[in-house]
């Protein structure tokens, strides 16, 4: 979360566990069985507390939409496709991506810690919201852990020297533990998301940079080309002069996600979902975990020691400021973006629902 878009100070706050129970019962309301309603819920409101305020609760009203239009299933189980022990495919049947990788995190634990290293890949979940959400789990299981996402049925991103799109951002999370704290990499493989795009054309405002093209290819910051006929698109990481490695990237994220699921772009998009891929290494089925730790707790030293451009800006470790903010705003509030509230005003006449009770 950015200067530019974090919420004003005098923003709401809104107890954590409050939120918690509004977001659970609302998806309940909507047709979601309960045990599914009350992980989203609580996936939603970790992605806020740490600061990824466009995939927390900003996806409620959407999830809501999918539930009531059938667009995302409420109830039943993965199919499993293929299962070895250290390999497994899922058929996620559209159930809920925050379900689905609770239950797939359930599944690879135990299995890595057994073989080393175990992998997952679902194809036809629905979204998943914030990656980073599940890097909270890999510190707690002291485990690496890569995340890749990609969306068949959408894109947005045109390949490097293209104009027209083929990849969605294709985020590629990491995690793993330090002695203190831990490091949680949440990237996509262009420069901004779609979310910040649409949140950013709804107030009207453009970004500061040029990280969009037109359908022409001229460089723009204005959001609205993405919706303009024939539309523009995303630029990779990289931007016009070295777009070439976030297009490599989305090349990766696409062969760890449709090309091992075997179902992709290739085949008729079903509407907003995912294909993931999960893989955990136990750090003792290598060098060891306290080998593990003196490596990285090095190189995480040399990283915040490092003398900064600007001294009131040190150096941080990815994930660092996003465990800060969720240890605070647990304690003391979650500062919700103001459009949060507004989007969840259909939802709630239909489900005679109110967002929880603002803090004093």
């Amino acid at each position: 979360m950015t200067d530019a878009t974090a919420p004003a100070p005098s923003a709401p706050l809104y107890r954590a566990d409050a939120l918690v129970e509004y977001a659970d019962a609302l998806l309940q309301k909507a047709g979601l069985a309960a045990p599914k309603a009350a992980v989203v819920a609580r996936t939603l409101v970790e992605g806020d507390l740490l600061g990824h305020d466009t995939h927390g609760l900003a996806l409620l009203a959407g999830y809501v939409k999918e539930l009531e239009s059938g667009g995302m299933t409420r109830d039943g189980a993965p199919e499993v496709l293929s299962d070895r022990p250290a390999a497994v495919l899922w058929d996620g049947k559209r159930l809920p991506g925050p379900w689905l990788m609770d239950q797939g995190m359930n599944l690879l634990v135990p299995r890595a810690r057994e073989l080393g290293t175990a992998s997952l890949v679902i194809r036809r979940s629905h979204h998943i919201a914030c990656l980073a959400v599940y890097m909270l789990r890999a510190l707690q299981e002291d485990m690496l852990m890569l995340l890749a996402c990609s969306d068949p049925n959408a894109a947005s991103v045109a390949p490097f020297g293209g104009t027209q799109a083929v990849f969605t951002p294709n985020p590629l999370a990491m995690g793993f533990p330090l002695s203190q704290g831990g490091v949680m990499v949440d990237i996509s493989a262009s420069i901004t998301t779609n979310g910040m795009s649409n949140r950013k054309r709804a107030a009207g405002e453009t970004f500061a940079e040029e990280w969009l093209i037109d359908a022409a290819g001229k460089p723009s910051n204005d959001p609205q080309v993405l919706f303009d006929q024939p539309p523009g698109t995303l630029l990779p990481v990289g931007g016009l002069s070295h777009g070439h490695k976030g297009y490599g990237m989305a090349l990766l994220v696409e062969t760890l996600t449709a090309g091992l699921a075997g179902h992709g772009r290739a085949d008729p998009p079903e509407g907003w979902g995912a294909t993931v891929h999960v893989t955990l290494h136990d750090l003792n089925a290598f060098g060891g975990k306290e080998a593990f730790l003196r490596q990285m707790d090095h190189v995480a030293e040399r990283c915040r020691a490092n003398a900064p451009i600007d001294p009131a800006k040190p150096v941080r470790l990815p994930g660092e400021g996003g465990l800060k903010r969720r240890e605070l705003q647990s304690r003391n509030g979650v500062r919700l973006h103001p459009s949060i509230a507004r989007s969840l005003q259909d939802a709630e006449q239909r489900h005679g629902l109110r967002l929880a009770q603002a803090l004093a």
